[in-house]
């Protein structure tokens, strides 16, 4: 399936009628298909090539090693979370996934820093950290700019957002779905599910294997080209926007047998907001015909219900 691309470099280009355009054809894609690709999104090829590099590097550790970087009773937020551990809302199969979780880092004296645990320092990789570290600070601001575009979308003040994924509460996953040893109980690597966030941006996976479900109930598989990267909605935005924009339901399934062999890597960098947001629907998206479909809550009590849901918090 083509979804649809838009070039973010005519949203930051200064022009008024190519950031207008933009902003249209960001907001109609995600109110009729909930995942765009961004082209020129402002993350270096180079950065991407390092991140993946050291991901795999680090999955390639044995898992004794692994293991030291995961820390009991921080629900899989910060470091290492081994195989088997998360599953999708309302299943019960484990996904097929071991992943490693990378957070915000506050530099300004926000008093916020006290909500957020440390990053875990990976020491059996050299640069992994710094180079962690760049990237989130890259999607954050791609992000950023999607946000405003979407707010001008709403008919909210451009800078809406902002204020909230400031130091907000973002995580840069990295996961690897190892090779497939023996005939598995279920075709999917990652069960069908919705992502928690605003919204969230994915760097090319090292394998095919996402798919989306359309408005028609049909799975189909999505591709993007590699100097873009995918970004789809969330259940925050959608919670927001009283289902105006739709989180998208997707899943990963396995590859054919020939390539059971392989590894599959993907990097998602969820952008969440600060924990204080209210994700009340906005006015502007309730009328007769769109009652208010959800009740009130902030971001973190939200995260806090679906952490549990998944498994990775009790």
């Amino acid at each position: 399936m083509a979804i649809p691309v838009v070039n973010l470099a005519d949203f930051t280009s200064g022009d008024p009628q190519l950031k207008q355009a933009f902003v249209q054809q960001l907001g109609k894609a995600y109110e009729d298909v909930g995942f765009v690709a961004v082209k020129n999104h402002g993350i270096p090829d180079a950065l991407i090539a390092d991140l993946y590099k050291y991901v795999q590097q680090f999955f390639a550790l044995p898992l004794d090693a692994k293991k030291q970087y995961e820390v009991p009773g921080l629900a899989g937020q910060r470091g290492y979370t081994s195989f088997g551990k998360e599953h999708a809302k309302g299943s019960d199969a484990p996904d097929l996934k071991e992943f490693f979780q990378y957070g915000q880092i506050v530099e300004d004296n926000d008093p916020i820093k006290s909500e957020y645990p440390d990053n875990v320092q990976v020491k059996d990789v050299a640069a992994f950290n710094v180079t962690f570290e760049k990237a989130y600070r890259a999607f954050e601001k791609s992000g950023t700019a999607l946000l405003q575009a979407i707010a001008l979308y709403l008919g909210l003040e451009e800078h809406y957002f902002d204020q909230f994924v400031h130091n907000g509460n973002s995580i840069l996953r990295a996961i690897h779905y190892p090779p497939i040893t023996q005939e598995p109980k279920s075709a999917i690597r990652a069960e069908q599910h919705e992502d928690i966030n605003l919204i969230t941006l994915l760097v090319g996976a090292s394998a095919d294997g996402l798919q989306i479900l359309t408005k028609q109930n049909d799975w189909v598989g999505v591709t993007s080209l590699p100097e873009q990267i995918v970004v789809n909605v969330g259940d925050m935005l959608q919670r927001l926007t009283n289902n105006k924009l739709k989180s998208t339901t997707h899943r990963v399934v396995n590859p054919a047998r020939e390539m059971w062999h392989t590894s599959r890597f993907s990097i998602p960098f969820f952008l969440h907001p600060k924990s204080e947001m209210s994700l009340a629907s906005l006015q502007s998206c309730i009328d007769a015909g769109h009652p208010k479909a959800y009740p009130d809550a902030t971001a973190g009590e939200y995260l806090d219900e679906r952490l549990r849901e998944i498994g990775l918090k009790k």
